[in-house]
């Protein structure tokens, strides 16, 4: 699938069933309890598994056990690959923050640009960590929830590489702007029904960007798993 056809099918999935929208919009409004949050997660993992399986509607809201053991793994994930983020942050911070405050202009100017570099770096790194993670959670939907396999890495960037790392941040980029689009479009309608209907509309908005999100993530690791049958030679002629 080219660009256009993995966000035109994952921008109308959520719409196949619009109740199961409401559900993880309720979900969403109630994960102030913390709790709650973690059904969120293993329900979109849910949806990677069944987008990897060729399934095409949404899943059912069943085995909340499991689901929620699901989402537990999807935080577990999460949290192991920011450490290195944390760590390079804390790094940057460290080596450019004190020098920053230093009173010499000529100083100040340099350590300026240094931090400004230091953060573009920091950011990239972020970013890149970031992208190998969400293949990683792809990666373990695909070995049906083994923790371990949302960490073997060659095997994570075998599979990016395949997708190409040009068409997959072209992918992010398009979901993250749309989601924003979701999103503001979420508050305005929140806002005209009285600022009361953003207790409604941002839950209901989180559960549509979570879904569309997902499938775009599936779909596109889909399509690194999928293996291209090779061409049949032609049978030489007889002599």
């Amino acid at each position: 699938m080219n660009i256009g056809e993995i966000i035109s099918d994952s921008i109308k999935y959520p719409t196949s069933d619009w109740t199961k929208v409401l559900i993880l919009g309720v979900i969403f409004l109630i994960s102030v309890l913390i709790l709650p949050i973690f059904l969120a997660y293993g329900y979109m993992f849910r949806i990677i598994k069944a987008t990897i399986a060729g399934i095409d509607e949404l899943p059912e809201f069943d085995a909340i056990g499991d689901m929620f053991i699901d989402g537990l793994k999807i935080f577990v994930v999460g949290i192991v690959y920011a450490i290195p983020v944390i760590i390079i942050g804390l790094i940057v911070s460290l080596i450019f923050g004190p020098a920053s405050a230093t009173t010499s202009t000529s100083i100040s100017a340099g350590m300026f640009w240094a931090l400004i570099i230091g953060n573009i770096i920091y950011v990239i790194i972020g970013l890149i960590v970031g992208l190998i993670a969400i293949i990683g959670i792809a990666n373990m939907a695909y070995y049906d929830g083994d923790l371990g396999a949302a960490f073997h890495f060659s095997e994570i960037l075998d599979y990016i590489s395949r997708i190409g790392w040009g068409k997959y941040l072209a992918i992010y980029i398009i979901v993250a702007l749309l989601s924003f689009v979701i999103y503001f479009i979420a508050i305005i309608v929140g806002i005209l029904l009285i600022v009361v209907g953003l207790v409604i509309t941002l839950p209901l908005a989180f559960a549509f960007i979570s879904m569309f999100g997902s499938r775009a993530v599936a779909l596109l690791f889909t399509e690194a798993v999928i293996e291209v049958p090779e061409t049949p030679t032609e049978p030489e002629p007889l002599e």
